[in-house]
């Protein structure tokens, strides 16, 4: 067995720290006429604080799991039987073929920009386009994490660096109630994820990289791919079980394998090409089957042109837009395909020689 290395994490705020940063979320003088009741819930949020209740509600495990007497997350237990449902109705072949739209720019005209993305008008084009296929298309707009009141999604805490068997899938590294980690959207993610067949990601380019709120979706998907579907086999976050399953041989189930993918990433200066190889390397990884060339897109609009003007350039730029719906349409196509029969993944039936 190797050694579980500490030493890292600071001690837990004391009772005074605590106070302060708690009643921070509560600046606005509006909240003086129930400053007695506010006291009331810090103080039962300080008690799970100190007691760490993570998970305060559970349910017991039950048939199919390794230990079924393990108190899981009710929570978890309710979003791993929603992946199961979702997962059997993608599979029935007479259902409608579903497409997942991801719109990866954190702007909308709710919040700070006061105006939409352009990404997300490409996602419109796509979805047109989809939808005359007669695709049932479903639009995850990450934007939302900017304008919505609470909407998370937590950054992923890196369980799999550990061990992968500790890395659960879905995770269940949230909600933790006794830090105010709740609110989690990655659960409903998930779902959408497993419910489609096809999935094409538009995304502008931030400083040479995907936006914060693509890439904190991006890195809590690291569960599809080996993820632990049995928390009760580590019972929960131990990790001296976890690290003995891997070393014991671990199969590193791919949980959304076998999906149709495009990308679409744009840009106005540079970065377009890095990033869109970036997502396409991720998703091959993953086990999910490219669309195509032309399902892979990557364009500058407006290059080094005014960002005031950047509408008006995606306006005039036709051929870029027809672009974008030839993406649609090759992941529309391939979805068809798959379904179908009539498109295979090539390396489907290879094992990995060094699994991870």
């Amino acid at each position: 067995m190797t050694a579980v290395r500490k030493g890292q994490a600071p001690d837990k705020l004391d009772r005074n720290e605590f106070k302060l940063v708690f009643h921070r979320s509560f600046m606005d003088p509006a909240f003086k006429a129930v400053a007695g009741a506010l006291d009331q819930v810090e103080q039962v949020a300080w008690d799970n604080y100190e007691a760490s209740h993570k998970a305060p509600v559970t349910v017991r495990a039950g048939d199919g799991f390794h230990d079924p007497e393990y108190a899981l997350s009710i929570e978890w237990k309710q979003a791993r039987d929603r992946l199961l449902a979702a997962e059997a109705l993608q599979k029935r072949p007479e259902t409608t073929s579903r497409v997942l739209l991801i719109n990866g720019s954190a702007r909308n005209d709710g919040t700070c920009p006061s105006e939409i993305s352009k990404t997300f008008r490409m996602t419109g084009l796509a979805r047109d386009i989809l939808e005359a296929q007669g695709v049932q298309v479903d639009i995850l707009d990450l934007s939302l994490l900017t304008s919505d009141y609470d909407r998370h999604i937590h950054p992923c805490k890196g369980c799999v660096s550990t061990a992968m068997p500790l890395c659960h899938w879905p995770c269940s590294c949230y909600p933790n109630h006794s830090l105010r980690q709740t609110n989690d959207w990655m659960n409903e993610i998930y779902e959408k994820w497993v419910a489609a067949h096809g999935v094409i990601i538009f995304t502008p380019v931030y400083w040479y990289q995907t936006p914060a709120v693509l890439k904190l979706m991006i890195d809590r998907l690291v569960c599809a791919d080996g993820g632990n579907p049995d928390p009760t086999a580590t019972h929960g976050k131990k990790p001296e079980e976890a690290k003995a399953l891997e070393l014991a041989g671990w199969d590193y189930p791919k949980h959304l394998a076998g999906r149709a993918y495009g990308v679409v990433v744009h840009g106005d200066v540079a970065g377009i090409e890095m990033t869109r190889r970036g997502l396409t390397d991720w998703l091959d990884w993953m086990g999910l089957i490219d669309a195509g060339s032309f399902a892979k897109l990557d364009r500058f609009i407006g290059y080094y042109e005014s960002y005031a003007q950047s509408h008006e350039v995606f306006d005039e730029d036709t051929a870029f837009q027809e672009e974008v719906r030839n993406v649609a349409r090759s992941v529309g196509n391939a979805v068809t395909a798959l379904r179908a029969g009539r498109l295979a993944q090539p390396d489907g039936p290879l094992k990995r020689p060094r699994p991870k």
